[in-house]
């Protein structure tokens, strides 16, 4: 499966659904950030829009990968793929996050026109809600969202599809560790706590076992996510 991860707006989480919703759960997918401007160094491959050529050549012989378009490429990469006609037909899904404040949820709206207007299928574009707590109601914060695809009804809708917010994103930026990665880790902090000397090492103890509840719970979400929009 190929899936690409876009949107024109940036703040997203782009890279979080693709690097935690996505890349763990796609048999030996290939990781490629498509952005030219504060791209990762050293994780995953840096290509620039202007290398979509390169890009779609290598999406025709591998079978998996997540692609992750940066909103400063976004507008590039639909370009190009509009030039090589077809391309998107490399692409098996358009996940397209959607995040509840109102520029956002316009720039959603035009992301996704801008794919319907190359020619992808509705079933192939699905929008993963992002950043909301799980009282919050998806139909009255997304209401442009959803009266748009009732009207147009070119993408896919699914109010499940919603990753809920939690501070153990950003916390797993800081200590550049994914959440099956801590989740793997059988270190047992509640001994290593209790034998803890300085005030500093008690505090990062009692961080990383609270990041590893917070993990647990997070999978659960994302789990269900990523069956919502693959089924």
């Amino acid at each position: 499966m190929k899936i690409a991860v876009m949107n024109f707006s940036g703040n997203v989480g782009k890279s979080t659904i693709a690097k935690h919703l996505l890349l763990p759960r796609i048999a030996n997918a290939e990781f490629v950030t498509v952005e030219s401007i504060n791209a990762d160094e050293g994780d995953g491959e840096a290509i620039r829009g202007k290398e979509f050529g390169e890009l779609q050549e290598r999406l025709m012989v591998i079978d998996a990968a997540v692609i992750d378009v940066g909103s400063s490429n976004v507008e590039d990469f639909v370009k190009l793929m509009r030039r090589y006609r077809g391309s998107h037909e490399d692409v098996d899904l358009f996940v397209v996050p959607a995040v509840k404040e109102h520029k956002q949820i316009k720039d959603t709206i035009s992301t996704i026109d801008s794919l319907v207007n190359m020619g992808v299928e509705a079933r192939k574009i699905r929008v993963v809600f992002n950043m909301l707590e799980p009282e919050e109601s998806i139909e009255d914060l997304f209401a442009p969202l959803f009266a748009f695809q009732k009207q147009k009804k070119s993408f896919v809708i699914d109010p499940k599809a919603v990753i809920h917010f939690s501070e153990l994103y950003q916390r797993l930026r800081a200590r550049n560790v994914t959440i099956e990665e801590l989740l793997a880790d059988e270190t047992d902090y509640k001994a290593k706590l209790k034998e803890a000397k300085s005030a500093d090492e008690k505090a990062d103890l009692a961080s990383l076992i609270s990041m590893k509840r917070l993990a647990a719970s997070a999978r659960a979400n994302l789990d269900h996510v990523f069956s919502s929009i693959t089924r």
